[in-house]
């Protein structure tokens, strides 16, 4: 619902309870139980959608997000379909939360709320009059601040929550909420019946963050690395990895070109695992397949994401079955080697986005690899981004040089992991792991990866 590392000023959410008639606890841990939460369309479709959303997931309450700037054009029929649904549901089981922005003036020496009492009105312009604001801040509001905010934007004095910038991470700003009583606010609201909140768990991942037992220094090598979001997924699941493992996890990023420039050796030594993660584009490939191959022949903790396990194929095939020039046919088509490709029905697709492998499947795992050992499961389901897939002409190869298939679709035919056995960890995957990995629930790659990572520089597992 809101953020603390970049001013969103006009976020808008309806919390909608999704069984008005209840009065039982939501949870036995925490009023805000069981949210689910899904994306807009249409108004039509929104209101059928989250009716269908919460019959399906038994969802107490179903927070629905919208981004963007409040009157926006683009915006617009996201609102209206809230204003909508809020009029359908009825008084008591819908509350509109909105996250403004609060600025410091440096000049003027105080926080201004003009902005605030600006985006307030616009939705209530649209007809969206909001229950509680979320004041997005670098200074703490006083007293005369919220009573200001209330008064002009019309929302009782209680309902105006600080949300000031916090000093380590996002993952404190839960907690920073609840201690303006917020959760209890929203359950008030929606007439939820609701035990205290227990955030013990929460505020053991706040320390581990802060205060970790161990440290360990991990590489990210790719293409975007000067842009700040463009691995945020990815920076965020090995943080969660860290959580796992009591291990505080300093992210270094390693631009693919540079190590093309200056070699693997100067760039990647110290580190106590390489992280490929996926991309696009044949900027920057061969700097990737230098690192697998330098994580790969010193036995440095590897682990490759959706092209990060396309890269160790690639590498694999070049430097240890002696594949000369094997490539994927995405960055050379005329390669003699197309390890990895187009499957035969995609090439009769014409539009490159209906190539695409979208959204979860699942992936059958191999009895005694090290992915099934991590997952403690032999069939799980993973989110997918991707064109290309391992060409199957060159499985027996690979199989007889002991390059580990530990995971395909149910059929056998998609490959989805793979793994050098006689390799302390090297798993890389088809499929994006980050996208499933939470600060409570560590995706189990990235808690494994950070285990190896540290293992392999302290010489001791954690």
């Amino acid at each position: 619902m809101c953020s603390t590392t970049a001013p969103r000023p006009t976020l808008t959410s309806a919390i909608t309870s999704a069984s008005p008639t209840s009065s039982s606890p939501a949870s036995t841990t925490s009023p805000a139980a069981r949210f689910t939460r899904p994306c807009s369309t249409t108004s039509e479709r929104e209101n059928t959608w989250a009716r269908l959303l919460a019959d399906q997931s038994k969802a107490d309450v179903v927070i629905t997000e919208i981004g963007g700037t409040t009157g926006d054009i683009e915006g617009l029929p996201f609102l209206e379909a809230i204003r909508e649904f809020a009029l359908e549901a009825g008084h008591g089981n819908v509350v509109f939360m909105h996250v403004t922005y609060v600025p410091f003036i440096k000049a003027a020496g105080e926080l201004k709320t003009k902005p605030t009492q600006q985006s307030v009105a616009k939705l209530r312009e649209i007809g969206i009059a909001p229950h509680i604001l979320i004041a997005r801040c670098e200074r703490p509001l006083d007293k005369e601040l919220r009573q200001k905010i209330s008064l002009f934007c019309n929302v009782p004095y209680e309902a105006v929550i600080e949300e000031k910038d916090v000093d380590h991470s996002i993952y404190e700003v839960p907690l920073m909420l609840q201690r303006d009583r917020l959760d209890d606010l929203v359950c008030r609201l929606l007439h939820l019946d609701t035990p205290t909140a227990n955030m013990a768990h929460w505020q053991e991942i706040i320390r581990k963050l802060i205060a970790p037992q161990h440290r360990v220094r991990i590489g990210v090598v790719g293409k975007y690395i000067e842009l700040q979001d463009a691995y945020k997924s990815v920076y965020e699941a090995v943080i969660h990895g860290g959580v796992a493992n009591d291990c505080g996890v300093e992210i270094v990023k390693v631009d693919a070109e540079d190590i093309e420039r200056e070699g693997p050796e100067k760039i990647l030594k110290g580190l106590g695992g390489i992280l490929v993660p996926g991309g696009f584009g044949e900027r920057g490939i061969e700097g990737k397949i230098m690192a697998a191959k330098y994580a790969r022949e010193n036995k440095l903790p590897y682990l490759g994401l959706c092209l990060g396990m396309q890269i160790a194929t690639i590498e694999f095939a070049r430097n240890v079955l002696k594949l000369d020039k094997a490539h994927s046919t995405e960055f050379d088509p005329d390669t003699p080697h197309p390890v990895i490709a187009l499957l035969d029905e995609q090439r009769k697709i014409t539009k490159k986005g209906g190539t695409m492998r979208l959204g979860a499947q699942p992936c059958q795992l191999v009895m005694g690899s090290m992915a099934a050992k991590l997952y403690g499961a032999f069939v799980v389901n993973e989110r997918h981004r991707h064109r290309y897939e391992f060409n199957n002409a060159y499985r027996d190869k690979f199989e007889k040089a002991d390059f580990v298939f530990s995971g395909t679709s149910p059929d056998g035919k998609l490959v989805e992991v793979i793994e050098l056995p006689n390799h302390p960890f090297f798993i890389a995957s088809q499929f994006h792991p980050e996208f499933r990995s939470k600060p409570h629930q560590p995706h189990p790659l990235f808690r494994g990866f950070i285990a190896a990572a540290h293992a392999h520089i302290h010489h001791r597992p954690l």
